[in-house]
């Protein structure tokens, strides 16, 4: 079974983000950035299925500029195989990540394809369930368990209303949630094998893919400063502030 993963490099999730003067965008001058952490997931899952004789290669994909190679290598040295890099410097959307992993797909055919569930920058939980209805695979959002057997992959999603276990026919898509698993860390050996290991780098007009933008950017903003937090000494002082000064009860 060949399997495909997504990555997406992102701010690291320990910089605390910084709007721009002109409220552009986000300031990503000298910001560490690293590989989304729902994307680690699903590396982990994926490594962890060849690790059980599941799956025979593990391809990583990104989308986006030449310097995502760096994240790729970062997959590839906790386990993948091999890594595409579709590179765009453009700033692009859901729909457009989501129709260069279609072409890839399309050229790859793995019979699995799992990506994080959203990354942390936009935050928008979308280019695996695009992906899912531009190729037609099935899918299985949100998981925390997943289990290949036969033609089938057995995916535990959690619900609002708690877990929901669906039974996908392959090929599929499955995109991780927080509980899946726990990534773990690559050694030194394996980052430096990641170095040898095949990278490939596409266009997304070799691909035949338009990542036009329907979507514009207008005007980034950090949120509001929130008020200090106020101490009271009993419930009834509590009480009294949520009513006469709050005024949420």
């Amino acid at each position: 079974m060949k399997v495909l993963v997504a990555v997406k490099r992102v701010v690291d999730y320990n910089v605390k983000v910084r709007v721009k003067a002109d409220n552009s965008g986000v300031d990503l001058a000298n910001v560490k950035m690293s590989m989304n952490p729902f994307c680690e997931i699903a590396v982990e899952e994926a490594v962890r299925l060849k690790e059980k004789g599941v799956a025979t290669e593990i391809v990583a994909v990104s989308v986006g500029p030449t310097a995502a190679q760096e994240q790729l290598r970062t997959a590839l040295a906790l386990g993948a195989d091999r890594a595409i890099l579709v590179e765009s410097n453009e700033e692009l959307n859901s729909l457009a990540i989501a129709k260069a992993l279609k072409a890839v797909v399309d050229k790859e055919q793995p019979q699995l394809v799992i990506l994080g569930k959203q990354a942390i920058d936009s935050d928008n939980n979308q280019t695996g369930q695009m992906l899912a209805a531009l190729s037609g695979y099935a899918q299985g959002t949100f998981a925390s368990k997943v289990e290949v057997a036969g033609d089938k992959v057995n995916v535990t999603r959690e619900i609002d209303g708690g877990l929901q276990t669906v039974a996908l026919a392959l090929p599929a898509i499955v995109t991780t949630d927080l509980r899946l698993n726990e990534p773990r860390y690559a050694s030194l050996p394996n980052i430096m094998k990641a170095k040898k290991k095949p990278l490939d780098v596409v266009t997304p007009d070799a691909l035949g893919v338009s990542t036009a933008s329907t979507v514009k950017t207008v005007k980034v903003e950090a949120p509001a400063a929130r008020s200090a937090g106020v101490m009271v000494k009993s419930v009834a002082e509590l009480v009294e502030k949520l009513k006469n000064e709050a005024k949420v009860i």
